[in-house]
């Protein structure tokens, strides 16, 4: 959490070599469902709108009880 959410910002200009985050994000979101802390985006003043489609806003709650629900999870 923390920083990670600047991966899920759209529109990322990567240099060649680099990993496109907002592109592997939007693959997973294909197959399940990613969750943002809403206090780390707003710590780092990202807003709903500036993030890849399907990605979501959460809370510490809500994440908690997806990956108690989940069969697989990812974390960044």
């Amino acid at each position: 959490m923390g920083d990670a959410v600047s991966g899920a910002k759209a529109g990322q200009k990567t240099p060649d070599g680099f990993y496109n985050t907002e592109r592997m994000i939007k693959r997973v979101i294909t197959k399940g469902r990613v969750l943002l802390c809403g206090t780390c985006m707003d710590a780092r003043g990202l807003t709903d709108g500036e993030v890849v489609q399907g990605a979501e806003r959460s809370t510490m709650d809500a994440l908690a009880e997806a990956t108690e629900q989940a069969d697989k999870v990812l974390v960044f």
